[in-house]
């Protein structure tokens, strides 16, 4: 944990967004476009890529939760959709663009999830206290 910086902060919101954009975007590139493709038709190896991606959206979900809990998530989602409203209020974003607000969705899906997956450090840093998930008896 003392090794956490910048650096690893930016890996962990990569790879959030990355798992969010492999697992759907609007381009037509993504997992949920390849399975619905030859859907009801499923290939071994669409099988295992589902469940890789699976594995991975409960381990970020578990942590993230685990991490923020549920009023830290319903806060920053707040925070993000607040922000949204107002790039909207500038004109900066049109809400009629569904491909636009798609990315927007995904694109903060992928950052609620590299937050919270850094949140414990990020809040040793700051505090100094550090996050544990059981305690030895």
């Amino acid at each position: 944990m003392d090794d956490f910086d910048f650096v690893g902060f930016l890996w962990r919101l990569v790879f959030a967004v990355a798992l969010v954009l492999l697992t759907f975007n609007p381009t037509g590139h993504s997992y949920y476009h390849w399975l619905a493709d030859g859907f009801p038709s499923i290939q071994p190896i669409e099988a295992v890529t589902g469940i890789a991606l699976l594995i991975a959206w409960a381990f970020f979900v578990r942590s993230t939760l685990a991490a923020i809990g549920t009023v830290g998530l319903i806060l920053m989602v707040a925070l993000f959709a607040a922000i949204v409203w107002w790039v909207v209020s500038m004109g900066w974003l049109d809400v009629s663009n569904r491909s636009a607000m798609a990315w927007v969705v995904l694109l903060i899906l992928g950052l609620v999830l590299g937050v919270g997956m850094s949140w414990p450090h990020i809040r040793r840093r700051i505090s100094g206290q550090a996050s544990v998930d059981r305690v030895d008896q």
